[in-house]
């Protein structure tokens, strides 16, 4: 295998882009030249929102005109409750949006790249509706009102969707951060996928559930959830290292550890961790919470290895109440709005991405009629 034929394409340079900056070289993680660091302790996810999708900050009357705009798309079609309560209750959750987000396109089909824009806040306003109506409802509470304009932030809204009452500021806030810290990250799997289907000139809407159809898969969604599991699954600190090491042993993968790009640091994972520890105020969280702990030593003193953004964002939303089947989705309603600039992006420069293969198949050999042959 070849310098340039990489398996994964592992640090190949496949295109240029203005959003973000991931792994490079003495620079942080920045959206738009601003800093993760900046972002998740000074922006709302709406001002980061608006950066994506504008390249640049908003201002105050800009902020607010943005929230309203969001406020008045979070409704949902008629048509589409209809197929959100006919998918059955045991439906993986992202299935729930991909199938939600093709119906949307079918009832409010894109008919120019003028309305790009107008999409992308509509699927920025809309999903946490599709995820959580569907969720109600099997959960027995009905059709539930998913338009309400008493919560003005999309962080809020889900909660209080989700609570079926206004969440907490503390809450509110950890969400929100959490969403910052997953809105971008460059050319991922997803990202990329959302770049490849848009090079053909298809549809906003075709390129957003190819996105959702790529964070399906576990090794690039679902870590987080994973990594839950793995943490719930020892008692004490103590049990925690001695099982990581009885894993480590036996070569099992410890989820929420590593990265394909950051060898020294994931540098979300420390902010995304203080949420947690915020929110780890009773001794049973405080348990789990000195758990994650122990593995994070035992996986740093046995395999040099640090912690990546699903590590602790498990934790964050195991705290807030969230069921651990909805954190992959919670990535998507984040992750779309890196998506969205994406598809403005290569909309703007657009040349059909087709990368070519390096052949390792059989030499040229002759055709053999059937009656010839043994």
């Amino acid at each position: 295998m070849t310098e340039a034929t990489k398996a994964g394409l592992e640090g190949i340079v496949a295109g240029k882009t203005s959003i973000s900056t991931v792994g490079k070289e003495g620079l942080d993680l920045t959206y738009r030249g601003y800093s993760i660091h900046d972002l998740a302790k000074k922006a709302t996810f709406e001002e980061v929102i608006f950066l994506l999708l504008h390249g640049e900050l908003p201002t105050l009357t800009q902020l607010n005109e943005f929230i309203d705009q969001l406020i008045s798309l979070r409704s949902l079609p008629p048509e589409l409750q209809t197929v959100l309560k006919l998918i059955p209750k045991d439906t993986n959750p992202m299935d729930v949006l991909r199938t939600g987000c093709s119906m949307l396109g079918t009832l409010e089909p894109e008919k120019s790249s003028n309305l790009q824009l107008t999409i992308a806040k509509r699927l920025l306003a809309i999903m946490p509706s599709m995820l959580l109506f569907w969720y109600q409802y099997h959960m027995g509470k009905g059709s539930i009102e998913t338009s309400s304009e008493s919560e003005k932030t999309i962080a809020a809204h889900i909660l209080h969707l989700l609570y079926g009452h206004p969440a907490s500021p503390s809450q509110i806030r950890a969400l929100d951060v959490a969403l910052i810290l997953h809105a971008e990250h460059e050319f991922n799997a997803s990202t990329f996928t959302c770049r490849v289907i848009t090079s053909t000139l298809s549809d906003f809407y075709s390129a957003i559930t190819g996105g959702i159809c790529a964070l399906r898969g576990p090794l690039h969604g679902g870590a987080d959830e994973a990594a839950m599991e793995q943490i719930s699954q020892f008692q004490s600190a103590e049990e925690a290292e001695a099982g990581i090491k009885s894993m480590l042993t036996k070569k099992e993968k410890i989820m929420g550890f590593g990265h394909r790009v950051y060898k020294y640091g994931d540098p979300r994972s420390d902010i995304i961790k203080e949420w947690a520890k915020k929110l780890s105020d009773e001794p049973s969280k405080k348990n789990l919470f000195s758990i994650a702990e122990r593995i994070e030593e035992v996986m740093f003193r046995e395999k040099h290895l640090y912690p990546n953004l699903d590590f602790y964002s498990a934790l964050t939303y195991h705290f807030l109440g969230i069921p651990t089947f909805l954190f992959t989705p919670l990535f998507v309603i984040s992750r779309t709005s890196g998506w969205c600039a994406h598809i403005f992006e290569q909309r703007a420069n657009n040349r059909l991405i087709r990368p070519i293969a390096e052949y390792v198949g059989p030499l040229p050999k002759p055709f053999i009629p059937i009656e010839e042959r043994n």
